[in-house]
């Protein structure tokens, strides 16, 4: 698992993961853009969430021999820096991290669904 501090370093220009849940999270906490490199269960619709929807970050793909190569690397960290959409996915990323911290803090929606949840066990 990575490290939240290492995320949020301003050195950190961009995050090649997996896009399992928790790092799905962590990346969007910290504002991070992603190069999205999905196997598995959730790691797919995840990484589609990442890309298509949240629009902050890059697909990587497999080459025919399912080997991602040397130039596929290349374009998707270039994408993702200095490419046509990079302020925009940055931009997003910055947003998505803004909206993330108000969900959490006193009556933001996580906050208060939390709060409601555990009214509800209470009863």
């Amino acid at each position: 698992m990575i490290d939240i501090d290492v995320l949020k370093h301003k050195a950190v220009g961009c995050f090649l993961t997996h896009c399992g849940w928790n790092s799905t999270q962590e990346t969007v906490v910290t504002g991070v853009p992603v190069i999205a490199f999905p196997e598995w269960t959730d790691q797919p619709t995840n990484a589609k969430l990442l890309t298509d929807v949240f629009k902050m970050g890059v697909r990587m793909r497999k080459g025919d021999d399912g080997i991602v190569g040397q130039k596929e690397v290349e374009r998707c960290i270039k994408e993702i820096t200095e490419g046509p959409a990079a302020k925009a996915m940055s931009k997003r990323a910055e947003e998505l991290k803004e909206s993330a911290i108000k969900a959490v803090e006193d009556g933001g929606s996580s906050h208060r669904n939390l709060e409601k949840f555990i009214a509800d066990i209470l009863g």
